[in-house]
C-alpha cells in the first residue's frame, strides 16, 4: 500500500567587498585555462565549526561545494533542480540536499558563473546505513480504505507542488537554525520505519516527543507557504526561507498562521498535537534543501 512521503549570509560589510572586488578580473583571467570540469577529493570533507548547515555527504545529508570566487552570484544546479548557493564575491558555497535515495558513489553539479564556461563539480557521496524502526499504529492509517487511498492521493498531488517551492529570495541570515520546540528526540531522520509488521518510506524528519500544546517556533525567517490538516501528517505548516530551503512541521494540534504570514526567528506558529498517524503527542520537524529532505541535525548546535 501507498504511503505519502513525510514532506519538508550573512553578508560581509561593503568596505569588505569592495576591498576584493577589484582582484576578481585578475582571478577569473588566472583560471581562464583551467578545465572546465573539477574533481573533488575522495574523502569526505570535515565539517567546519560553526558553519551550518554541517556538511555530510551521505544519502539524507548536504553538501558544501565551494564555487570560488565571483563578482557575482553564480548559478548551480543538480540536474535540473536550482541549488541554494550563499557567500559572497570571496567565495561561494553551493549546499547540496541528497536525497536519501541516491545510491553511494560519484555525483556532480553545474555551476554557472557570468564571464565564465558552464562546469561540473564531482563530489562523492558515502554510504550510510540508518537502523531500523518498528512502530504500532492504527491499521487504518497503514492499510488504507478506497475513501483514504483517494484522499492521499488528492494531498500528495497538493504536495508535490508545495514542495516544489522556489522564490528568488536568498536566506540573509546563517543557516543556523533553532530547535523549533524543546523536548528529547524521539525518532532521529533516515530510520527505516515498518509500521505494523509494514515496510514504509525512511522517516524524513527528525520528531520531538512534547507534550500537546507546547508552543511550536519558527526556527529561521521565513513565510508560510501552506497549512492543512493531512491523512498522515496530521496539522501540517509549511515555510519557505528561501533560495529552495523549506521547513514542515506536522502533528498540530493547533495552527497559529495562515499563508503569507511573513514569520521571524523565534515566533510562535503552531502547537504540538498528535493528529494523523501517530504513537503519541509530537512534533515531527522536517527541512527540505533543493527538494531533497535531509537531517535536520546538519542545521543545528549539537
Amino acid at each position: 500500500m501507498k504511503q505519502t512521503p513525510s514532506y519538508s549570509l550573512t553578508h560581509l560589510a561593503l568596505d569588505r567587498r569592495s576591498a576584493v572586488l577589484g582582484t576578481i578580473g585578475l582571478i577569473a583571467a588566472m583560471h581562464a585555462g583551467a578545465a572546465t570540469k573539477s574533481t573533488a577529493a575522495k574523502k569526505q570533507p570535515a565539517a567546519t565549526p560553526g558553519v551550518w548547515p554541517r556538511a555530510s555527504q551521505v544519502p539524507g545529508g548536504v553538501a558544501r561545494l565551494s564555487l570560488g570566487p565571483s563578482a557575482r552570484r553564480p548559478q548551480a544546479f543538480a540536474g535540473d533542480i536550482p541549488l541554494l548557493v550563499v557567500g559572497d564575491a570571496i567565495e561561494w558555497t553551493a549546499l547540496v540536499g541528497i536525497p536519501l535515495a541516491t545510491e553511494p558513489g560519484e555525483a556532480s553539479i553545474t555551476v554557472r558563473a557570468e564571464g565564465k564556461p558552464e562546469r561540473q563539480i564531482a563530489y562523492t557521496v558515502a554510504p550510510k546505513q540508518y537502523r531500523e524502526q518498528r512502530l504500532t499504529v492504527a491499521p487504518r492509517t497503514v492499510d488504507l480504505s478506497p475513501e483514504d487511498e483517494a484522499r492521499y492521493v488528492k494531498e500528495r498531488d497538493h504536495l508535490t507542488g508545495v514542495m516544489a517551492t522556489l522564490t528568488d529570495m536568498r536566506p540573509d541570515t546563517a543557516l543556523q537554525m533553532r530547535v523549533p520546540v524543546p523536548g528529547r528526540r524521539s525518532s532521529s531522520f533516515g530510520l527505516r520505519r515498518v509500521f505494523n509488521g509494514q515496510s514504509r518510506n525512511p522517516h524524513s524528519g527528525m520528531d520531538i516527543a512534547a507534550g500537546t500544546g507546547t508552543p511550536v517556533l519558527a526556527p529561521l525567517p521565513g513565510k508560510v507557504i501552506d497549512t492543512g490538516d493531512y491523512f498522515f501528517n496530521g496539522g501540517t505548516v509549511w515555510l519557505d526561507h528561501g533560495g529552495g530551503l523549506l521547513t514542515m512541521y506536522c502533528h498540530l494540534s493547533r495552527i497559529d498562521v495562515k499563508v503569507g504570514d511573513v514569520m521571524k526567528t523565534g515566533e510562535q506558529l503552531a502547537a504540538v498535537g498528535a493528529t494523523g498517524r501517530v504513537t503519541g503527542p509530537h512534533l515531527h520537524w522536517s527541512v527540505m534543501l533543493n527538494r531533497a529532505m535531509v537531517d535536520p541535525a546538519l542545521f543545528i548546535a549539537a
